[in-house]
């Protein structure tokens, strides 16, 4: 494992999309002068940080760091005014208040976020070198402007739908677990070595973390449409590769089981048995149906060899002429079960 460069803490391996960027510094500029112009007096400072933070990946993260921002700053501007209406304005009294600003978020168990941003409220004020009640009012109105401006910035100019990766990793998965089950066909047709083994073992588990990436993605896609004015548009989609990923989680399952199975009870003579023969076709009309499945999602754009399901009827099998009864039989439920997520009633 190489160690982590100087770069790496502060760099990310993609950047930022630019239309975020543009929507932030939307969002900073309209706060500013909005709130200069209804509250004259000192530079709108607190209303463009509200705005430049409130603008998120998506427009529920931006509600939910708005409030973050406001409860914060109320809190923060409560306790800066508090102290210096007791002791004044004294430079001591600034590290005072961050101090008690971190005790009143942790006593009431906020967030990191939430936390850091009453001390920094309260140190703003009192470092502005303005306290009074009037002053406190309307930095927490200002904030409130700039918390607004950043949703509704966030909300009407192109608001963020999360469903590319989404779609990109299905597909991924999809691709994956086909490949896995050509792979684990084409072993039961012939003699394996322990690394032919281990590898096919080792091919067969990276499908989990794929699987969980894909999980993930389509949370976040979920996550991206709600409170976002353009969701109807998307819902259905974003329902459909929830519903595929419901139906290839299953699989994923019984393909590592059966490469399990597999290489727990390798023997060399399976690949003379009729009854793995008729397996390993099985798997590999398996796999089309289930590139059919991504394919049919308008996940996949290349066209299918047959748009027609391989898996027609269930697998039909003889007793075995060896003893592999347990590592057949174990095959041959796992493939009842593909079977049951692929054929459509």
């Amino acid at each position: 494992m190489e160690p982590m460069g100087i770069t790496d803490t502060f760099r990310a391996s993609r950047r930022v999309p630019i239309l975020q960027v543009a929507k932030a510094s939307v969002a900073t500029i309209a706060a500013w002068l909005l709130a200069g112009w209804l509250i004259p007096g000192p530079l709108p400072v607190f209303a463009a940080i509200a705005a430049l933070l409130v603008v998120q990946p998506s427009v529920n993260q931006s509600l939910g760091k708005a409030i973050e921002r406001s409860i914060g700053v109320i809190l923060g501007v409560l306790v800066a005014t508090g102290l210096s209406l007791v002791f004044g304005q004294n430079s001591w009294v600034v590290l005072v208040a961050i101090m008690i600003a971190m005790l009143v978020a942790w006593s009431l168990k906020m967030t990191p976020g939430t936390s850091n941003q009453v001390a920094i409220s309260a140190m703003l004020v009192l470092a502005l070198g303005a306290s009074s009640p009037e002053y406190s009012i309307d930095r927490i109105i200002e904030t409130l402007i700039g918390a607004a401006i950043g949703i509704v910035v966030n909300a009407l100019i192109v608001p963020p739908v999360a469903l590319a990766p989404a779609r990109r990793d299905i597909s991924l998965l999809g691709g994956e677990l086909a490949a896995s089950l050509d792979r684990l066909a084409s072993a039961l047709e012939s003699p394996q070595s322990a690394g032919d083994l281990q590898r096919l073992m080792v091919e067969a588990r990276l499908m989990r973390p794929m699987r969980d990436a894909a999980d993930a993605s389509i949370s976040t896609g979920e996550e991206s449409l709600t409170l976002n004015p353009r969701r109807s548009a998307h819902r259905t989609e974003l329902t459909e590769l929830r519903t595929l990923l419901d139906r290839l989680s299953p699989i994923v399952t019984q393909v590592i089981g059966m490469t399990r199975a597999f290489f727990d009870h390798y023997d060399a003579a399976l690949a003379d048995e009729p009854t793995v023969q008729a397996i390993a076709e099985q798997l590999r009309r398996a796999a089309h149906d289930v590139r059919l499945a991504v394919h049919l999602a308008d996940i996949d754009p290349e066209p299918m060899t047959s748009a027609i399901p391989a898996l027609t009827s269930p697998l039909v099998v003889t007793p075995p002429k060896s003893g592999h009864w347990i590592l057949i039989g174990s095959l041959m439920e796992d493939l009842r079960r593909i079977r049951a997520e692929l054929v459509e009633e």
